[in-house]
């Protein structure tokens, strides 16, 4: 054989044994060394390659690019014959005769975004190259890496290795405490914004310090400035970090002690990102000195699904790829394995009017399947309704509940589909709702065990050392405070000692009781079990008692407490060494995303973001108009439009088989009935694609029209209904038979338009109004708020 012939040979041996991968799949997998580009469109099966991908690195290292021409006569006939299928696969031999370099699985660090995909990405390793070198490769979310390097270094940075990790709630009342600190207002600085542009300023790398010098005399931002950097002192104080800080963290870690990177560089020599369109500033320069060393980095991702801006995330990561590195490899996942081709038409047709795109079509060999229905409702609750008999229709023809989907863009949407389910007797849940660690009683379970594992957490104690009721009051709780601030001790320190300090000596013995208690559940967290330590709290709290004594709403509490118990002997069974840091950790970076259930046998309701990464059978995509979907705020934005052009490509891309896009002719949303023109995504959608179904109720009104009965004559009556359960504002200043068809106004919301007719109502008018960005809307002249400009 040539030496042409003994590579060629070597190289179909590999394609003979990752023959279940389409031709761009093989080539992800095969490209080992160097920096690498995978753009994965939506149901390409990227993780199927992903996991290839790692296999192939440990099994046969970079043994396809380095092929050689030195083999053995014996070992071409053997794999001439393997290629042939006349030889059974023998995985060592292929090994013997293919590897070069084999990748030790510790020094792959694979990043994934939600702890439900790493776990998967785990399971499907261990099922693939067995259990022991699954788990030695390091495949985790950005958020649980960096909290494992800092456990071992953050010492470094001045904090201690037993920090808390504070979520969105925890984070919000330290900053209330903050604000009161600063004697701001919280009417001027709400906490919850506060927080927010934080959060903005860490995914950025930007430090306080920072923060103020660039407000330039902007008293808002330096007020914000100010906050941040007393909110971080007071994370430190508490021996804590909030989400963000995470990340922020690890990467000052890096910056500040090279020879910290160093380790880390060495060790993992070989990182994988997914989902690499949702990474912010912060991750960026987390991976980028990672990588900067060996080079070695592989980013999966779809620019056209990057939709959480508002989140920070910076699609010019993805985009910019090719340019941080030229000599990169790209490669293109374009089949898609989930959806028919006219959806996949569809969702081509829109995302490609989008100007800051990587150029790719997705394609199926799943056949074309049926058109898409867009559904014409009379309003809100006319396509409720439709959604709800097209569901029984399913079932009826043998479907179940869980194949259905119902996706709006806000949550508000959601309330009359769910008057429509109940009445039709149809199971459903709405994805996004309160997460079960967001509970009061497990908030307050769980921050009971933080404060055993970190007594310097300030805000859990503030939370629990009053609950139950123990006769500690606000105004001793804040003298406790400012002793444990102005000597730099612990809450428990100072009550242990509560009867040396004179402001406290009439709280003294309920205080020093607290703290025996304290110390009690210090001793039985070391001795105990988690799950039988978790008794021994709710007991020696009071905790139990105290819901037992709530009757029916306690019972229900402390069944959720025992699903905590769950919980924790899951996390025991799986952990190497459990803890009850480990356990706090982990409950810690459980996500929304985590907990979604597709055995449940119940249609799910959420909204597109909640979708990303779910697929269903049948989707409903509901309120497809201007002003919607897209929304109001993104019409003069292109970068926001173009956003809400890939939220809608997600959407679209969630169906398998039937896709159902529905809009109203009139709609009431947040107190205003509207008259929305159809979305302009839903425009750019080839029309032999759709097949079009208007509501009997439209219908008919629209022949009432013809023979001279406007709509409007029907549509105000149940604008009246509605409006008579309510109670009724002041009217706006000035008439509302002031206004008169022709008159040009100004909404704030949406714009200047023309009043095209005006119907009296009682005190009141309807107002027909042709605006002129967002089409024509009815609005009742007393409750609108608009201006006349002429």
């Amino acid at each position: 054989m040539t030496d042409i012939e003994c590579i060629a040979l070597k190289q179909k041996a590999f394609q003979t044994y990752f023959h279940s991968l389409n031709d761009r799949q093989q080539q992800a997998v095969f490209s080992v060394n160097g920096p690498v580009l995978v753009l994965a469109g939506a149901g390409s099966g990227k993780t199927t390659a992903i996991i290839n991908r790692i296999v192939n690195m440990i099994y046969f290292g970079d043994g396809y690019a380095a092929a050689s021409p030195r083999i053995f006569p014996e070992d071409a006939a053997w794999l001439e014959q393997y290629c042939a299928g006349t030889e059974p696969e023998n995985l060592d031999r292929l090994r013997e005769i293919l590897t070069v370099s084999p990748i030790r699985p510790w020094n792959i660090l694979a990043i994934t975004f939600t702890n439900k995909a790493a776990g998967e990405m785990r399971a499907r390793l261990a099922a693939a190259i067995g259990e022991e070198e699954a788990m030695q490769v390091n495949a985790s979310t950005f958020h649980s890496a960096c909290v494992r390097i800092l456990r071992r270094s953050i010492s470094l940075l001045g904090y201690d290795s037993s920090f808390a990790i504070y979520d969105t709630d925890d984070a919000r009342r330290l900053m209330k405490s903050c604000i009161a600190e600063c004697d701001i207002s919280e009417k001027q600085f709400p906490p919850r914004s506060v927080i927010q542009e934080i959060s903005m300023a860490k995914d950025a790398m930007i430090s306080p310090k920072q923060m103020l010098e660039d407000a330039a005399g902007d008293y808002r931002k330096m007020m914000i400035a100010k906050l941040y950097a007393a909110y971080q002192r007071r994370l430190r104080e508490s021996n804590a970090l909030d989400f963000d800080d995470i990340i922020y963290l690890t990467v000052e870690l890096f910056r500040k002690f090279p020879e910290e990177l160093e380790k880390y560089q060495n060790r993992f020599r070989y990182v994988l990102v997914d989902e690499y369109q949702d990474t912010n500033h912060a991750q960026y320069q987390l991976i980028s000195l990672l990588t900067h060393s060996s080079g070695n980095l592989c980013v999966v991702g779809d620019d056209d699904q990057s939709i959480y801006r508002f989140r920070g995330a910076t699609i010019e990561n993805i985009l910019g790829f090719e340019q941080e590195f030229p000599n990169c490899t790209v490669i293109r996942l374009e089949q898609n394995y989930r959806s028919t081709q006219t959806i996949l038409d569809a969702a081509n047709s829109v995302i490609a009017n989008n100007e800051g795109r990587k150029e790719k079509r997705l394609w199926t060999d799943l056949g074309t399947g049926e058109k898409i229905t867009w559904y014409k409702a009379a309003d809100e609750a006319d396509e409720a309704a439709f959604a709800a008999e097209s569901i029984l229709q399913h079932i009826k023809d043998g479907g179940a509940y869980h194949d259905n989907a119902i996706l709006y863009r806000m949550n508000a949407q959601s309330n009359m589909m769910e008057r429509a389910l109940v009445r039709s007797g149809i199971p459903y849940r709405i994805y996004g709702g309160t997460r079960f660690y967001d509970r009061k009683e497990i908030r307050d379970i769980t921050a009971y065990m933080s404060i055993v594992e970190n007594p310097n957490d300030i805000v859990r104690f503030g939370r629990i050392v009053n609950e139950p009721k123990r006769g500690i009051g606000d105004a001793t709780v804040s003298l406790l405070m400012d002793i444990t601030q102005d000597l730099h001790l612990s809450p428990l320190e100072v009550m242990r000692d509560a009867d040396q300090y004179p402001v406290l000596s009439k709280k003294a013995a309920v205080l020093k009781k607290f703290a025996a208690m304290w110390d009690t559940l210090i001793d039985s967290a070391a001795e105990l079990p988690l799950e039988e330590f978790l008794d021994v709290l709710l007991d020696q709290t009071g905790y139990r008692s105290a819901l037992q004594a709530m009757g029916e709403e306690g019972t229900f509490r402390l069944e959720n407490i025992e699903e905590l118990k769950t919980s924790i002997l899951t996390y025991e069974k799986e952990a190497e060494e459990p803890s009850l840091g480990g356990f706090l950790e982990e409950i810690s970076l459980y996500t929304d995303v985590d907990k979604y259930e597709p055995d449940q046998d119940v249609v799910m309701l959420m909204t597109i973001h909640s979708a990303k990464g779910l697929e269903f059978q049948n989707v409903f995509l509901v309120g497809m108009e201007q002003g919607v979907f897209p929304g109001m705020r993104s019409l003069e934005d292109r970068r926001e439009l173009e956003e809400e052009r890939r939220l809608a490509y997600v959407a679209l891309t969630r169906a398998k088989r039937r896709l159902t896009i529905s809009t109203a002719s009139s709609r009431m949303l947040f107190g205003m009935t509207m008259r929305n023109l159809p979305s302009q995504f839903l425009t750019e959608i080839d029309p032999d694609l759709i097949q079009r179904k208007t509501s009997r109720r439209l219908s008919a009104a629209k022949h009432a029209e013809r023979q001279g009965h406007p709509a409007e004559a029907v549509q105000s009556i149940s604008l009246q209904k509605q409006l008579a359960s309510t109670k009724r504002p002041r009217a706006a200043s000035g008439s509302a038979q002031n206004f008169q068809v022709g008159q040009r106004v100004r909404h704030n919301v949406f714009g200047e338009g023309t009043i095209l007719s005006v119907t009296k109502m009682a005190n009141d008018s309807l107002l027909e109004v042709g605006f002129d960005r967002v089409g024509t809307k009815k609005l009742m002249a007393n409750y609108a708020k608009i201006k006349k400009l002429s």
